[in-house]
């Protein structure tokens, strides 16, 4: 999967999200990215902390863990993912 990558000790997901939804949730593959919708709006960080918190919740991990790397104002974004390896967040998303 090309949306999920390896960076040293920490790993990388390119994701796009819908924030505003109904309720959060990890959609699966959209082209190279993994679609998560979160229910918060896209206002003053929200939705960005909303995404954190269900990778963090999903994976087993604290939400500090997750961090905006990139696209912070966008619906287009990487996340920087500390302390798991790549193939965990695979076994995550394949359930």
């Amino acid at each position: 999967m090309a949306m999920i990558e390896q960076s040293g000790t920490d790993c990388l997901v390119q994701l796009k999200v819908v924030p505003g939804s109904s309720r959060d949730a990890i959609a699966g593959a959209l082209g190279d990215r993994l679609k998560v919708k979160v229910a918060a709006a896209p206002e003053a960080g929200k939705a960005n902390a909303a995404v954190c918190e269900l990778l963090a919740r999903a994976l087993g991990i604290k939400p500090r863990d997750v961090t905006i790397e990139v696209g912070a104002g966008s619906p287009e974004k990487t996340v920087r993912i500390r302390g798991v390896i790549a193939q965990q967040v695979r076994n995550v998303l394949d359930r």
